[in-house]
């Protein structure tokens, strides 16, 4: 009578391969299967700071801009200057209310974008 048990192929690819042995190559672990070290993701000397006076600038400049929208379209001077003087059609379109409210929205949503860039500020490189 014959073995029990099936003759097991030693040839790879099939399904009672052996592990490899020495004389076969193994190929290393590569980069690309591992994950990115957190600290080579951060910004580090001059790029630090010049990331931090960027954001620092931008927020400063959402801040400005969005407090002139708010207030400067109730003002008189908003109608009451040299470029709509010459032109009536564009004073009064300017002067509707519709279009002030429309200006303060924007430096209303100015300010939120300049805050939630500082409430959100990372030294982490965005990808």
């Amino acid at each position: 009578m014959g073995d029990p048990t099936p003759s097991q192929d030693r040839t790879p690819g099939t399904i009672g391969a052996s592990l490899p042995s020495a004389d076969k190559k193994v190929l290393p672990v590569t980069m690309v299967d591992q994950p990115p070290d957190p600290r080579d993701l951060r910004y580090r000397g001059v790029d630090l700071w010049l990331h931090r006076i960027t954001v620092l600038m931008f927020v400063f400049v959402c801040a400005v801009v969005g407090v002139l929208l708010v207030i400067l379209p109730w003002r008189p001077e908003w109608t009451d200057n040299r470029l709509l003087l010459t032109n009536p059609g564009l004073r009064a379109f300017v002067s509707n209310g519709f279009v002030r409210g429309i200006c303060s929205g924007l430096g209303i949503l100015d300010i939120w974008v300049g805050f939630w860039e500082a409430t959100h500020y990372s030294e982490v490189k965005r990808s």
